[in-house]
């Protein structure tokens, strides 16, 4: 496989030639919220979609918080309304620190954007599938229970995806351009050899769901909470049906060192956390706990002349901020400009696209990725504990935590001034362990 052509100046306006293949002008692969997104949007436009998913929906995953500012995407894609009925109202997000002893609430309502005030925590096996069915509502076909194996690039052009579905029978896909929504299958990413693990921020999750587990009062009651620990962080994420997503972030060596089966080893990791075993007490789960690992890693490029990658299938960080589904929609939503451009414009113009749209993604991810790779720091854990509105900067942060990292914004120069004032932390909390280490 390469990953440019050799001729620049190649002709999309034909498909590769195989007889037996299932013909489109874009192929996804990938039928997440990056997928669906970006094949809704090209079907909508006119181009012949063809989307293939090696699940079939519903399925469950994880990943189930949303942010604020998802809410315009919804409002594009036409889903809004169904949204909010399958969710449940998070107004906010609560973070529990047993080194601070007390719980703080940021509520997205002090957001820089006023405008900004709540989003949803959603079971994402309705969440997706919902997706999936307003891509073939706007005219992209949709073939379940395939998985792509391999993709071929023909020197004559375009693309050929060869695929196996549940039967065992071969399938082949034809199209001028593939669009990898494979999410942490990371398909074109692996094979090509793009794919660059992030050895500096390793990290893995056990996780389960949970009935009867103890929410907040009132109008936080939706709210996600973060509880830090020894060994990582917990997350605890409210769905609408009294079902409650718990799950532990944690470096890879110490899960993989567990003695016994990992739900034992998950409620075990749970009684760690005395904040979220208490709210866990009287809670049962609904199933065996699972677990991952891997998170974050990114691909050294995230398009070439007949692909582009969109959400995980590209990079993936951390989810303490909740940021993967937005990310992975807003990815696929800036995408689709680029992929239009591959397919009917100029190869200047389709090279600027494609340019422009690495630009946005890797310049978002950055802009996340400095707090996540933080979060488990003294210096942050402080700021977050004992937030302050000083020349506007918790307002700003709040902007950042609601989804503010695609394009320019007015938060940028208070991320900075927060940035500072993590540094000043760092540098006490450093000295004091000094002064410390010495007997002063």
């Amino acid at each position: 496989m390469m990953l440019e052509l050799s001729d620049p100046d190649a002709n999309f306006s034909s498909l590769p030639a195989a007889d037996d293949a299932q013909a489109s002008d874009v192929l996804v692969v990938g039928g997440g919220p990056a997928g669906a997104t970006i094949a809704a949007l090209l079907a909508r436009q006119g181009e012949r979609v063809l989307l293939v998913d090696k699940d079939i929906h519903p399925r469950f995953h994880i990943g189930e918080s949303l942010l604020p500012m998802n809410l315009a995407l919804f409002d594009r894609l036409g889903v809004g309304e169904q949204v909010a009925r399958i969710g449940m109202t998070k107004f906010g997000v609560q973070f529990v620190s047993p080194w601070h002893g007390r719980a703080v609430t940021l509520d997205f309502d002090t957001c820089w954007d006023s405008r900004l005030t709540h989003a949803y925590q959603v079971r994402r096996s309705e969440f997706d599938h919902m997706l999936l069915r307003n891509a073939a509502e706007q005219g992209a076909e949709i073939v379940e229970g395939c998985r792509i194996g391999t993709v071929e690039f023909p020197p004559a052009g375009g693309v050929i995806a060869h695929g196996t579905d549940r039967t065992g029978a071969a399938r082949r896909f034809a199209a001028r351009f593939i669009v990898d929504a494979s999410g942490r299958d990371t398909l074109l990413a692996g094979k090509l050899g793009l794919k660059q693990r992030n050895r500096r921020h390793a990290s893995a999750a056990v996780y389960g769901h949970f009935t009867n587990a103890v929410r907040l009062d009132g109008k936080a009651s939706g709210n996600i909470s973060i509880f830090w620990f020894e060994h990582g962080w917990f997350w605890f994420i409210p769905l609408a049906d009294d079902t409650t997503s718990v799950g532990a972030v944690c470096a890879p060596e110490f899960i993989k060192g567990r003695d016994g089966d990992i739900t034992a080893f998950f409620q075990h990791l749970i009684t760690k956390c005395p904040a979220l075993a208490e709210r866990l007490h009287d809670a049962q789960l609904t199933g065996p706990a699972a677990a991952t690992g891997n998170y974050s890693y990114q691909a050294s490029q995230i398009s070439g002349e007949r692909f582009l990658m969109v959400g995980d299938a590209f990079a993936f960080i951390d989810p303490v901020f909740s940021s993967g589904v937005y990310i992975a929609m807003q990815s696929a939503a800036l995408a689709t400009d680029a992929v239009s451009a591959v397919l009917h414009g100029s190869p200047g113009r389709a090279r600027r696209a494609r340019r422009a749209y690495e630009r946005s993604m890797r310049t978002a991810l950055a802009r996340f990725s400095w707090y996540i790779y933080r979060i488990n720091r003294p210096a942050m854990r402080d700021l977050f504990m004992t937030p302050r509105n000083h020349f506007r900067i918790r307002e700003a942060m709040m902007s950042l935590l609601a989804g503010d990292v695609f394009g320019p914004s007015p938060i940028r120069s208070r991320l900075l001034m927060f940035k500072g004032l993590y540094y000043a932390n760092s540098l006490v909390i450093g000295c004091r362990r000094l002064l410390a280490g010495r007997g002063h």
